[in-house]
Order: C-alpha cells, then structure tokens, then sequence
C-alpha cells in the first residue's frame, strides 16, 4: 500500500467539490472516489473528510439530506450547490495557476 499523503485543508475541499460536481454522493463514497480516480494515492480518512463536509456545508458550497445508500443503510448524502459550484470553478483555476508555477519551478535546469 502507498504512503498516506496528507492533504492541505483547502486541497481536501476542492477535491470533495470537484467529486461532488459529478453527482451527489455520501461520505465514504466520496473518500472512495478520491481513493480510486487517485489510484490509492490519496485516501481521505473519515476525522478528515466529516469535519471538511460539515465546513462546505457551512459555507453553503454544500447541500445534504438523508437518503437510503445503495448498501441499503440510511446515509447523509452531500450535493453541490450553485455557489459551491461558482467556488469549486474558481478554487480549480487557482489550483490549476498554482501548480503551474510549482511545475515551473520544479522543471527550471
């Protein structure tokens, strides 16, 4: 098994923002998301990922409502809002700005 990587708080938002962009998810779905779309480079433990889900939700990025998983088992399921989705497109060209300048730096001979 890979090393765990330890996220930056705002690089674990935009990560659970960009999963839920593609449809509303529960939490363990969505740390399984980013395990697998990583290749089991990144893996979002449960004292991570609920207290960022809780701060998205907070902040309005984020919806949720109870609903039955696909397990059969009663889940909190979180979707993006329409302001979470204006914040996740600007958080991605920042990300993408910024990472692009590292890339830079880190390609430089």
């Amino acid at each position: 098994m890979a090393e765990s990587i330890d996220l930056l708080q705002g690089t674990l938002d935009l990560l659970i923002l960009k999963i839920l962009a593609l449809e509303p998810s529960h939490g363990w779905a969505i740390a399984q998301r980013i395990q697998q779309i990583s290749s089991n480079v990144l893996q979002v433990g449960q004292g991570s990922l609920y207290p960022a889900l809780h701060r998205l939700e907070k902040q309005g990025w984020v919806g949720s409502e109870w609903a039955i998983s696909e397990a059969g088992r009663r889940a909190k399921f979180y979707a993006l809002t329409k302001s979470g989705r204006k914040h996740m497109e600007h958080e991605l060209s920042e990300w993408q700005h910024y990472s692009a300048a590292i890339t830079a730096i880190l390609q430089y001979t």
